[in-house]
């Protein structure tokens, strides 16, 4: 069975929490949708017969509010054209960077009473994904290595 990469592990988790909680820092989001959302049998949405886009959708209403509450803003987001450099078949419906004042920010935002309600959308929807910590740098420079 494939790891359908949609919550942290938990030593995943730990390594982040671990690092600076201080300093700015962008969260680089990779995101499949499943073709249809599965919600649990006990939610009001299970019969619903939405998409993974549709149920992601409504993860981003019912989390919105707690994410810009606490500082965070997206700061880039694109549609995936092609795969110049991966695996062939690997896509993503969703690309983008999420910035946040500080890792306590977002920690805050995943223990939120109203954003854990939200997430099972997310859950629902992803087929999978991938959630990249980042420290902002510098752009501008034609160099891509300092």
């Amino acid at each position: 069975m494939t790891d359908r990469h949609v919550d942290p592990e938990r030593a995943q988790f730990d390594a982040f929490k671990a690092l600076p909680r201080d300093t700015v820092i962008h969260m680089l989001n990779l995101v499949r949708f499943k073709d249809k959302a599965t919600y649990p049998a006990d939610h009001p949405l299970a019969e619903a017969n939405l998409s993974g886009a549709e149920a992601y959708a409504n993860y981003g209403r019912d989390s919105g509010a707690v994410f810009e509450r606490l500082g965070g803003r997206i700061v880039w987001r694109g549609a995936m054209e092609a795969m110049v450099i991966g695996p062939d078949g690997e896509s993503w419906d969703a690309i983008f960077v999420a910035e946040y004042p500080s890792s306590g920010a977002f920690m805050a935002m995943v223990t939120d009473p109203v954003y854990r309600q939200a997430v099972v959308h997310r859950q629902a929807a992803v087929e999978t994904s991938r959630l990249i910590r980042t420290a902002p740098r510098e752009t501008g420079s034609g160099r891509f290595a300092d």
